[in-house]
Parts: C-alpha cells; sequence; structure tokens
C-alpha cells in the first residue's frame, strides 16, 4: 500500500535554501539576544492542560491540540511558549530576586480555523525579563526586538505599542457589561473604529470619558502627542497610569536611538488576556500578519507561585521569513563544502581528505565515481547542492 506523502492541513516541510535561511536566521536573531546577557532555555513541546487553561488567558480550549497521556492527565501541546517559561521560572527560579533573562525558540501548536489560512505550526523565537518591573526593562525589549529586525535585514518595519490599562480603564469607567465589553474587544482586534465610534455614542458617558475613548483612533509617534489626554484622563487613574507609562517609554527610547521605528496604538487589544501592561505588535512589508508580538504580564507569574513582574516577546519566523522573501531580501549564506569524487581505489585517500577538511572546520561529501556517469552529472549536483568545489580522485 502506497503511503500518503501529504502533510496535514495547517503544516508544511521546510527543506533546501528555504530551509538554510530559516536555520540562518534563527542563528542569527539568537547571537542578539545572548548579546543582550539572555539565557537559552528550553521547555517541553507537550505541557498539562492547566498550563494554558482559561485562568490563565492564553488561547481558547477549543484551539488546542489535547490528548492524555497513561494516567489519564489532559496534555496540550503548547499553543504558547511564555507560560511554559513562566513556569518553569517559578519551579527553578522561586526565590530569586535578581532579574531573570531568559531567551527560547521552538514551534507552537495552534488549530486554527481553516478558513483563516493561518500556519498551525509555527516556528518563534523570543525572550522574557523577569523580576523588573521598570519602564528600563520595557525600553530593553524594544531594543532587542529592533536589532533582530535589523540582523534580519529589515530595513523598513514599525513597531506598534500599545497598553492593556488604557482599554480595561475605559470598560471600567464606562461601567460597560460583559456583552458589551465583548463588543468593543471585537471591534478594536478588527482596527473598526467606525464601529467602535458608534458604540461609544449608543452610550450615555461622561465628556471626559468620551473624550479618553478619542484616544483610540490615532497612533501617535511621540510621548507629546499622548500627552494631551493626560489632563482630561485626571480622573480616570488606570488610564492616566497607562499613558504615564507609554510617555516615560517614549523618553527611554530616544535613549536607545530607536524612536523611529515605533508608533503608539492606545487601541491595541491582545488575545492573550494575562498581558497586564504595554503590548507590541511588529509590522513590514510582505505579510499581513504581525512579525513581533509580546506585552508586559505582570500578573502571570503569581499564577505560578512567584510573585515577580515580567515582560517579554516572539518573533515568528515564519512570518519574518515570508517578508524577508517578499522584500527580496538577500540572505548572505555561505558554502564551503567540497565534493570528493573518488574511484574506488582511492577510497582510503578520499576518507583521510574529507577527514582533513572537517577537521579544519569545513565540510567535505564523498560520493564513489560511476564510470556510467559523465563529469557533468556530478558537475550539476554540486551547483544543485550549492557546493564550493569538486576535488576529483578518479
Amino acid at each position: 500500500m502506497k503511503q500518503n506523502l501529504h502533510t496535514p492541513e495547517g503544516v508544511r516541510d521546510i527543506y533546501g535554501m528555504e530551509c538554510e535561511r530559516k536555520l540562518y536566521l534563527e542563528q542569527k536573531l539568537f547571537s542578539v539576544l545572548t548579546g543582550y546577557g539572555y539565557h537559552p532555555i528550553e521547555t517541553p513541546s507537550f505541557e498539562f492542560f492547566d498550563i494554558f487553561g482559561k485562568e490563565i488567558g492564553t488561547t481558547p480550549s477549543k484551539d488546542l491540540y489535547k490528548f492524555f497521556d497513561r494516567e489519564g492527565n489532559t496534555l496540550v501541546l503548547r499553543p504558547d511558549i511564555t507560560p511554559s517559561i513562566a513556569r518553569s521560572a517559578a519551579k527553578y527560579h522561586a526565590d530569586e530576586e535578581m532579574p531573570l533573562r531568559f531567551c527560547y525558540k521552538g514551534n507552537t501548536f495552534i488549530n486554527h480555523h481553516s478558513l483563516r489560512g493561518r500556519m498551525k505550526e509555527c516556528t518563534q523565537l523570543g525572550a522574557e525579563l523577569m523580576s523588573d518591573p521598570s519602564v528600563d526593562a520595557d525600553a530593553e525589549i524594544l531594543s532587542m526586538i529592533v536589532d533582530c529586525l535589523h540582523a534580519a535585514g529589515l530595513k523598513e518595519f514599525q513597531i506598534s505599542v500599545g497598553h492593556a490599562g488604557i482599554y480595561q480603564g475605559l470598560v471600567t469607567a464606562a461601567g460597560f457589561s460583559e456583552d458589551e465589553t465583548a463588543e468593543l474587544y471585537g471591534l478594536l482586534s478588527n482596527k473598526n473604529f467606525f464601529g467602535v465610534e458608534e458604540f461609544i455614542g449608543r452610550h450615555d458617558l461622561p465628556e471626559d470619558l468620551r473624550t479618553c475613548f478619542g484616544v483610540l483612533r490615532c497612533m501617535y509617534t511621540s510621548g507629546e502627542e499622548l500627552a494631551q489626554f493626560m489632563e482630561v484622563a485626571k480622573n480616570y487613574e488606570m488610564i492616566r497610569s497607562a499613558l504615564k507609562r507609554l510617555i516615560a517609554l517614549q523618553q527611554m527610547l530616544l535613549i536607545y536611538g530607536i524612536e523611529a521605528y515605533v508608533s503608539f496604538e492606545p487601541g491595541m487589544v491582545s488575545d492573550y488576556q494575562y498581558y497586564t501592561g504595554i503590548l507590541l505588535s511588529g509590522y513590514t512589508f510582505g505579510t499581513g500578519e504581525p512579525i513581533v508580538k509580546g506585552g508586559r504580564y505582570d500578573e502571570l507569574l503569581p499564577m505560578f507561585g512567584k510573585e515577580s513582574a515580567a515582560i517579554g516577546f516572539v518573533v515568528v519566523i515564519d512570518q519574518l521569513l515570508e517578508a524577508i522573501t517578499r522584500q527580496k531580501i538577500e540572505v548572505p549564506l555561505t558554502h564551503h563544502t567540497q565534493l570528493i569524487v573518488y574511484h574506488p581505489t582511492h577510497h582510503e585517500d578520499a576518507v583521510v581528505l574529507a577527514k582533513k577538511a572537517r577537521s579544519a572546520g569545513g565540510s567535505a561529501e564523498l560520493i564513489c565515481y560511476d564510470e556510467n556517469k559523465g563529469r557533468d552529472v556530478y558537475e550539476n549536483y554540486a551547483a544543485a547542492n550549492r557546493i564550493a568545489r569538486i576535488t576529483w580522485l578518479v
């Protein structure tokens, strides 16, 4: 019986030049993270269900890949790596008070609806900074994002920064019901600001609060633009506090010299409900999905028993690679492999030569010469596999 050669819907094989480019990007970006003093960590590809349960505020249960172990425990393929890092930090660093810096790479699995056109398995590379609640930590994360995207070869990109406290403060002050809050959330998720205006128009709100809702409509490039809402938000501490944080962050961005890459988007909301502070999304040409996602989650680690603030981000490698390809950005791969084609009588010489090349840090591939094939067959093979040179022992 012939085996099925197709992959399931939502996953695919990555091979050849694309795979080499992906691995190169991962290595390049990982070196940026370690350059900031972040330490590699690996967590399991599957965890207990409650690590990603409703209380954590990550991925809806219907979108999880669930299965059972021998003891009947419900397990899930991780849809998101951050809760796993939080669990690990709480387990192994429960009493550590100094900042914890972790970086990682791994695949995540989300059972997206087939009509959404998203891959169900994707590779994420990211960093988490724990036990540092300061705006300095927020700025460091943004600086790493900018350096990662530059390292990938991107020149044109933008990072949108919001704050979970703005949306939460607005709905709390307005006293919206659960259904009304969900409706507003849906409008903001789809960036339907005309719908937001119509929604607000249906409610009897104080004039200053109605003005505060106006901050959701626009993108801002400086703290000065946000500061105009500080006075009108003076009676709404959660909103005011969030605006102050963004204004302070903008000053830190000037120190890092990355302010040109950052815009402030007060209307930003996230599907991950565990975010409590700033929210991050990075975009570039060539893909409709964000290439960077992240935010501050000061209330997540306490759910695992560790009182600690935290912030982090991930680069979605698959989306980044798609954008780089469509922008025709060259990934500078180098190939130093030599192909050693040998006659059976020179097998020992070929092995010695290959070992010498490998011990010197190079690479060598051995192929026994077939007299029924011309040299052009081996030359075409070398060209197709991006082999730098051929050594003939025939």
